[in-house]
């Protein structure tokens, strides 16, 4: 046997063990007191967009493609949910300081506009997640007028 079949044969090897190495699932079905939609008010049309294009990297419940159970990519996705749910969570937007929920309003229209969020990355895949002029607009407009009702609360 060449040393090249050797090679892709212990790679073969490797790749087939790391398949029964599966991060844990961010899966929750518990809607918690904390979440933001107990927080603030979140017209129906707004909990759509934020559910399909933000919830699966920004809350407490991915739903996960079928890539995700091929390794070293569920590896990757728990990455950027970790990362995604440590800078947002949705679920935990009521549990953070006024001044944190006010900047993070702010962050939300701010990447938005910018076209820093959704993840271009992330749309590739989820087509549903992009997002149209229409509902960045609303996006905007809701996270805008959230952060000025906080504002009022606490200046």
């Amino acid at each position: 046997m060449s040393w090249i079949k050797k090679i892709l044969l212990v790679l073969l090897i490797v790749f087939i063990a790391i398949q029964f190495i599966q991060p844990a699932q961010n899966k929750s079905v518990q809607v918690l007191p904390t979440d933001i939609s107990k927080t603030i008010t979140v017209p129906e049309n707004v909990k759509m967009i934020l559910q399909t294009a933000c919830y699966d990297c920004h809350s407490n419940n991915t739903d996960y493609p079928w890539y995700n159970y091929v390794q070293p990519v569920a590896w990757i996705l728990a990455n950027h949910i970790k990362h995604g749910k440590r800078d947002l969570n949705f679920n935990e937007f009521g549990s953070y300081p006024v001044r944190k929920q006010q900047s993070k309003l702010k962050a939300i229209a701010d990447q938005i506009k910018d076209g820093e969020m959704p993840l271009y990355s992330y749309t590739i895949i989820h087509y549903n997640a992009r997002l149209s002029k229409e509902q960045k607009a609303i996006i905007i407009d809701w996270a805008q007028n959230a952060q000025d009702s906080l504002d009022k609360i606490n200046p």
